[in-house]
């Protein structure tokens, strides 16, 4: 029985050491040289054929990366988890900033080194099911830090996963993160992630169609001009942000889903004016993503698309021919729009380990590094001193407005049944199927509880 149950464990173990390393793009970066030595290269040396990793990259006189690596005495490995668009040895402009951000933490920290794995986003072995596989059955293979957009820090979060930056910095009471950045770092009045990365939803306009796009809803039914949207988007985003820049609440006392019927029934009679005005046709309804909206936009010259600015920066940080940028139209005009973004997350539960790694989130968000590291990577800076450094003047101003005016996004859990409803509801209205009072109750019932 003792040598069936040991057997069963080993079995275990391998499973989840598996999981931790499968589709891994491991480095390390080494330990510091002597003063007056210049840093050592960092280079690519391939794996062997037939290994889990595709390759790893080296300082040097390092080892090779491993799931449970070997430490030589008195140096310290931290594991970095990143998902692939922001592996530092993409060779991108965005890569290679990272890569180097890296090695100078290490030039600056005697005896540490720095191993990076490249982590699917989602599905088997991804980054949350990594973590909870390695959490459960494997705690030495937990990376230290890792970067995880906000709806995985929140699963994460409440599942016990990760660590809360209480009382081991002051980072986040710097002056210069916008105020979705800081609502970005918090989750349930703790700090559970270092914000590096935002994102907001906006339109993207012609200028040779459209001298400027309308600021308010009532402005965009006069134009007569298309706004492309996903109306199917079973988030309902762009939904959700026109009823919150109304003031519609999202939540009740007690932090449950919640919708106010009135001012659902306004912004559907909107959508049901904009319809038969041509803006809002019904036709859009067959979009569900945002990348199936924006090829439309591309592909057949439509004067504007609500998107997100990571869409639109996607080019390395820079404006994509012919197009401009705007904030979302609203229906009294003032400025509003929904953010999301990527923190850096502690999973590691060695105390002292945690503190080397909040000084390693640190250098990862310091204002110098995002400014470069922003604009290469085509993503919203979370600091208005970052996006300060951007050289693009007009784009620089109209970001800042942007992200000045944005909120978080609601939290998963109310977005996944706040969405679906909202989508039907707008569906409903744009394909004549349900005037927009009995579309507005409809979803109030769903959601609302007694």
């Amino acid at each position: 029985m003792f040598a069936h149950r040991a057997l069963l464990s080993a079995l275990l173990l391998l499973l989840v050491l598996s999981l931790v390393g499968c589709n891994a793009l491991p480095f390390q970066l080494g330990s510091t040289p002597l003063p007056g030595t210049p840093m050592p290269a960092v280079t690519l040396t391939p794996l062997p054929q037939g290994t889990p990793e595709t390759g790893s990259t080296d300082i040097p006189g390092t080892q090779a990366a491993s799931a449970e690596p070997t430490q030589p005495m008195g140096a310290v490995t931290l594991r970095i988890w990143l998902p692939p668009q922001f592996d530092p040895n993409s060779g991108t402009p965005a890569g290679d900033l990272l890569k180097d951000r890296l090695a100078d933490f290490v030039a600056l920290n005697s005896g540490v080194r720095l191993e990076v794995r490249i982590k699917a986003l989602e599905g088997a072995g991804g980054l949350l099911e990594a973590l909870a596989a390695a959490n459960a059955a494997a705690p030495l293979a937990l990376p230290d830090l890792v970067a995880l957009p906000r709806p995985l820090l929140e699963s994460a979060a409440l599942k016990g996963l990760l660590y809360p930056y209480d009382g081991m910095t002051g980072v986040m009471d710097d002056q210069g993160w916008f105020e979705y950045a800081g609502q970005l770092a918090h989750l349930q009045n703790s700090i559970y992630g270092l914000p590096f990365a935002g994102d907001a939803l906006v339109v993207a306009y012609r200028p040779t169609l459209l001298a400027s796009t309308p600021r308010s809803l009532g402005t965009a039914l006069s134009s007569g001009q298309i706004l492309l949207f996903p109306a199917a988007d079973s988030q309902a985003l762009f939904t959700l942000a026109l009823y919150q820049a109304t003031g519609g609440s999202v939540m009740d006392a007690e932090g449950r889903p919640f919708l106010d019927e009135t001012t659902l029934a306004n912004l559907l009679e909107y959508d049901q004016q904009a319809s038969m005005a041509g803006v809002l046709p019904y036709w859009l309804t067959q979009f569900a993503t945002d990348k199936q909206v924006w090829d439309a936009f591309l592909g057949d010259q439509f004067p504007m698309v609500v998107t997100w600015t990571s869409r639109y920066l996607s080019q390395a940080g820079t404006v994509p021919d012919g197009l401009a940028l705007a904030p979302l139209p609203t229906s009294d005009g003032s400025a509003f729009t929904l953010a999301t973004g990527w923190t850096w997350a502690l999973a590691g539960p060695d105390p002292a380990r945690q503190a080397l790694s909040v000084r390693l989130a640190e250098f990862l968000v310091d204002a110098q590094f995002l400014a470069g590291w922003s604009y290469a990577a085509g993503y919203l800076p979370p600091r208005l001193d970052a996006l300060q450094s951007w050289q693009d003047a007009s784009l620089r101003e109209m970001l800042g407005r942007i992200a000045a005016s944005a909120r978080l996004v609601p939290p998963a859990d109310v977005l996944s049944s706040l969405g679906p409803a909202l989508e039907q509801a707008v569906v409903d209205v744009l394909k004549a199927q349900n005037d927009p009072q009995s579309a507005a109750q409809t979803a109030v019932e769903q959601i609302n509880q007694p």
